[in-house]
């Protein structure tokens, strides 16, 4: 276990219902309960839109229109920045959350913006019950694949982005430098590096064992929030996606090809099967 600073005011504000054991709190669909209406109210001012879109200026965007994506599905459109980004582009967007207050959330900002999202609140191990048709491209973004606990967890929901994609489809996903945070070498810039770029909010991971990563958020109107989430190793995420069947893996840290001990990993992910791929070397 990684030793993390304690911070004594770590439950004051915070209305999610994590217990008096939160380190113990380790469930794929505790998620609703931490993304009260009032945490995804805040979430915009941890994101930043402006700021976020100048730190990745046009990566997604690009990597979609060299694999010929054109209809894109969305799966943790939280409060609707990369939805709106691909819509305002030119993309056929869907855009699904398993959280109802992100998904108000995300319709409200994309009609402040004079777009309409085509929402779907929809569990991700069950995409293909709630989602119909086939697309070009899966986005999960946002960190947000690290809020399944359980390895069927993540198995299923995998398999059911490779099936909602069309046969040459690519699922596109990110994390967090877990690897770094378990290994003693702490979260740079509060814990925020280039995707959640808000200046009135400090991020802080609490506590980190192989288990769980728990982050505090402490926004400048002293109101506290934390999330739980499963602490991702990039060879792990890797090996998944190559198991449950994805073709060519082509990593990226902080946006570009040649990283060392980034922030933040981002995975692009084929589906189309060809003879001369070497799924273990990319």
């Amino acid at each position: 276990m990684t030793s993390i600073q304690d911070y004594s005011s770590s439950t004051q504000g915070d209305n999610q219902n994590f217990g008096a054991s939160p380190e113990t709190v380790r469930e794929t669909d505790h998620y609703q309960a931490e993304y009260i209406e009032e945490f995804a109210d805040r979430w915009d001012r941890l994101i930043d839109w402006d700021a976020r879109a100048q730190a990745e200026g046009d990566f997604f965007i690009r990597i979609l229109r060299e694999h010929g994506a054109r209809s894109v599905l969305d799966v943790a459109t939280g409060t609707g920045f990369h939805s709106v980004r691909l819509l305002r582009e030119g993309f056929d967007v869907v855009s699904a959350d398993g959280n109802p207050n992100m998904l108000a959330r995300a319709f409200r900002n994309a009609r402040n913006r004079d777009l309409l999202l085509r929402t779907a609140q929809a569990d991700w191990r069950f995409l293909n019950r709630d989602i119909h048709g086939l697309f070009d491209a899966v986005i999960c973004l946002g960190n947000s694949f690290t809020h399944l606990f359980k390895e069927r967890d993540r198995r299923k929901s995998l398999a059911e982005y490779y099936a909602v994609l069309k046969h040459n489809g690519v699922l596109i996903m990110d994390h967090r430098n877990y690897d770094r945070l378990l290994e003693g070498g702490g979260a740079v810039r509060n814990g925020k590096g280039n995707v959640y770029c808000g200046e009135d909010v400090e991020v802080a991971p609490e506590h980190v064992d192989e288990g769980l990563a728990r982050f505090r958020y402490a926004f400048s109107d002293s109101s506290t929030y934390h999330l739980n989430m499963f602490p991702l190793r990039y060879g792990y995420v890797r090996r998944l996606m190559s198991e449950v069947g994805f073709q060519k893996i082509t990593s990226f840290g902080d946006y570009q090809r040649d990283f060392e001990n980034p922030d933040f990993y981002i995975h692009v992910a084929e589906k189309e099967y060809r003879f001369d791929v070497d799924t273990t070397m990319h």
